[in-house]
């Protein structure tokens, strides 16, 4: 049987759910106890040394390693502390280290690791090329919303996102594009008499603070997501509204 890749608004979801489990595995206190012990350590911690460190029953610290490592927040490793190799050394270890991964939940979902990525970038663009980091950073911009519309362009599964049929693109497939590309950056798409609003800013500390500058970026990075997807008869224009994103896609005229 052939697979098919989920839509980008399922893995969207399913990311998310993952990253909230994770960090909601750290509430009980004794996990939280049993992670900040491994994570402050500079080698990996065996389940005898957390339990003796932390005055745990072994069977306890166990289990609460265990759940720490299939959630992401630790890895595991076999190493043998003997020093020796070969016939006779025993079984390596099994040990405990931090993920080396990042776990972050926003609510609403921000993405500010993704506006400094392109800063930086864009910063490093405008040294090497002498132009402007402004024209450097839409550059920028516009290039990854291009790369992300086209990955979701890509995706099969488009057609049953919500309210695809009422946004008036080249077809309810390039519509639900639209719409499963914004889910899944969290933008909170909202269709209204046939625009689609922006319920929630990914950038909104930054864009209060540099309202200009991040909203100019915003507009690129949608404005290069429409092309990525291609045919989908909707443009981006700025439209500030209180409690909306700065951006508001429209039928291209």
């Amino acid at each position: 049987m052939e697979e098919h890749e989920d839509p980008p608004e399922d893995r969207h979801e399913r990311n998310r759910a993952t990253r909230i489990a994770a960090v909601a595995a750290l509430d009980e206190p004794t996990r939280r106890q049993v992670y900040d012990h491994v994570a402050g350590r500079p080698e990996p911690s065996s389940r005898d040394e957390v339990a003796e460190a932390l005055g745990l029953p072994r069977t306890t610290a166990a289990f609460h390693l265990e759940r720490l490592a299939g959630q992401g927040l630790l890895d595991v490793v076999f190493e043998r502390r003997t020093g020796r190799t070969g016939p006779g050394a025993g079984r390596p270890a099994k040990l405990y280290r931090r993920s080396a991964c990042d776990v972050a939940v926003s609510l609403p979902e921000r993405h500010y690791d993704l506006a400094g990525l392109l800063l930086a970038d864009a910063l490093a663009e405008a040294e090497r090329s002498g132009d402007s980091p402004r024209a450097a950073l839409e550059r920028r911009a516009r290039r990854l919303g291009r790369e992300i519309g086209q990955a979701a362009r890509s995706a099969p599964g488009q057609a049953g996102t919500p309210d695809a049929d009422a946004v008036d693109a080249g077809s309810e497939d390039a519509g639900a594009a639209v719409l499963g590309a914004l889910e899944a950056h969290g933008y909170e798409p909202h269709v209204e008499d046939g625009d689609v609003v922006l319920r929630n800013c990914p950038f909104h500390l930054l864009a209060q603070a540099h309202t200009e500058l991040v909203c100019g970026m915003n507009l690129c990075l949608l404005d290069g997501m429409l092309e990525g997807l291609a045919s989908t008869g909707m443009t981006a224009r700025l439209a500030p509204a209180p409690g909306l994103c700065c951006v508001r896609l429209q039928p291209a005229p």
